[in-house]
């Protein structure tokens, strides 16, 4: 049982048609989603290490900042809860909002769904960079997770049901291409915007995310919606017209008719919540659980939200902690192109495994490089040599998430769930994953604090956890269209015993 799993051979049924320009074109306006989570994920460290927002919104940690001693503990400079609650929030309303977008989704479409995301996060844009207290950032910043709820709620789903299965992988990677597309922008804009002496350099960052809103909310306008869904809210017609525009061909047949014997199935489910419960879905659960808690685990949003000031907190300069925060976002971007290019090709597995050996060893090396330079008092400093070597290692490990548990933690969960579950799936996808992202936003800060360089083995550790998780219990999926995935679980040396043998569609089948 090589690899411990039984692994899906060939991709599964063949469809006819092929990928149209109009499916790109869709999939690329859809997945520009990703743009204001990204956006937000890239903005909210940097404007937090801006001396001028500091100053007007949380001066006490301005004043211990800059009440430097020699006995100063670097690794407590910036420990404030209220300072983490102003990035920690979004997570919060996202969480809260995944619930209600999962049945916005469901009963109007995907469209509407990232339509509203985009309005939501429009207005809290709004409200962050016109701030004049505690009060509005915070209200700014829970209607930007609302916006963010529902829009990684849709547009994963939307991107796995209108691609084709031979590119379902490199498509909905769209998704994670656009959020490091987000984040490299957000960095880009903080390093810009803390050059401006007047000191209003942080309205401006927080603002510009009406930009990517914009984009989404035009872009979600004119968006067609997905034969599942058309089909879903009984267009059996209109649903068929749609699949053959986006596959190029009159002759879908085969794939209409297992959607609508997707549909039918999912037409019996009454309590799609209660439903996902039953052991028949037991492996669809337990991955939409445990891919989005070892994501947030990885400790990959303690670089994104806080790389400058996590930089800055390890002797980084102003200018050199928001330039060092660009070049991990710029990292970020172009490796996410590899699992664009890799996804399909080579799987899913092979990158979840190869990401999470690599992540471990450069989380023990950044870890051990702290620990010789601070050690357990947070007394020392960095280096010019040490210093390259923690940035070197910190871009090996965002390299490695980049390519693997950053984009396929967002692509798996929206490929593995038949119709009947799969807005309940995906919204436990997002539940998840935002409520551990809050937690690492609110909580960041006072680790880093009190677990000093043991924080970064902590994660490590966790990655050594969610890398053996992977090796056992998830599947190749590559390639299966998503209204086969049973098949693949089928096959599966564990989960096979979970999945009935009528809820595989058709006659062909897997060897492992």
């Amino acid at each position: 049982m090589a690899g411990g799993a039984f692994v899906a051979q060939g991709s599964g049924r063949k469809y006819e048609g092929g990928v149209t320009c109009f499916v790109i074109i869709t999939c690329l306006v859809a997945a520009m989603g990703g743009l204001i989570f990204g956006y937000d994920i890239g903005i909210s460290g940097g404007v937090t290490s801006m001396d001028s927002f500091l100053k007007r919104f949380f001066p006490s940690v301005y004043n211990k900042e800059h009440e430097t001693r020699d006995d100063d503990n670097m690794y407590c400079k910036f420990d404030s809860h209220l300072l983490t609650l102003f990035t920690s929030s979004l997570y919060l309303a996202a969480l809260v909002a995944s619930f209600f977008s999962s049945t916005v989704t469901r009963l109007f479409g995907r469209k509407i769904s990232m339509l509203f995301g985009g309005l939501v996060f429009l207005v809290g844009a709004i409200f962050n960079g016109a701030a004049t207290n505690i009060a509005m950032l915070i209200i700014g910043r829970l209607l930007l997770g609302v916006g963010v709820g529902f829009a990684n709620q849709s547009v994963p789903i939307y991107l796995s049901e209108m691609a084709p299965a031979q590119i379902r992988g490199a498509l909905n990677i769209g998704f994670q291409m656009a959020i490091t597309i987000g984040i490299l922008a957000a960095n880009l804009i903080n390093y810009g915007t803390a050059q401006i002496k007047e000191g209003y350099g942080w309205r401006i960052s927080l603002g510009l995310a009406a930009v990517p809103a914009l984009m989404i909310t035009i872009g979600s306008f004119f968006l067609p919606d997905t034969p599942n869904s058309i089909l879903e809210r009984g267009h059996p017609e209109q649903a068929k017209r749609m699949l053959q525009k986006i596959r190029g061909t009159d002759n879908v047949e085969v794939e209409f008719q297992d959607l609508v014997d997707a549909t039918e199935a999912a037409k019996k489910v009454e309590h799609p919540w209660k439903n996902i419960l039953q052991p028949k879905y037991r492996p669809q659960l337990v991955i939409c659980i445990m891919i989005p808690f070892f994501q947030q685990l990885t400790g990959i949003n303690v670089i994104m939200f806080y790389a400058p000031v996590l930089f800055k907190t390890l002797g980084f300069g102003d200018d050199a902690s928001l330039m060092s925060a660009v070049i991990t976002g710029l990292v970020n971007l172009v490796c996410t192109l590899v699992s664009v290019y890799s996804a399909d090709r080579f799987g899913r597995r092979i990158l979840f495994l190869e990401g999470g050996v690599q992540m471990i060893i450069s989380q023990i090396l950044v870890g051990i490089l702290i620990a010789i330079n601070f050690g357990t008092r947070g007394v020392g400093e960095l280096s010019k040599g040490s210093t390259n070597l923690v940035l070197f290692f910190i871009c090996a490990y965002v390299a490695a998430f980049a390519w693997s548990w950053g984009p396929l933690g967002w692509l798996v969960p929206s490929e593995i769930c038949p119709l009947e579950i799969r807005s309940a799936g995906q919204a436990i996808n997002v539940s998840v994953n935002m409520f551990f992202t809050f937690l690492i936003g609110q909580f960041f800060l006072s680790m880093l604090c009190h677990m000093k360089f043991g924080l970064f083995l902590f994660f490590a550790g966790f990655v050594v956890l969610m890398t053996i998780c992977v090796f056992f219990f998830l599947p190749e999926t590559k390639n299966v269209p998503i209204e086969e995935m049973n098949r693949v679980w089928k096959a599966h040396w564990f989960w096979g015993k979970y999945i009935p043998d009528d809820a595989v569609i058709g006659s062909q089948t897997y060897t492992a």
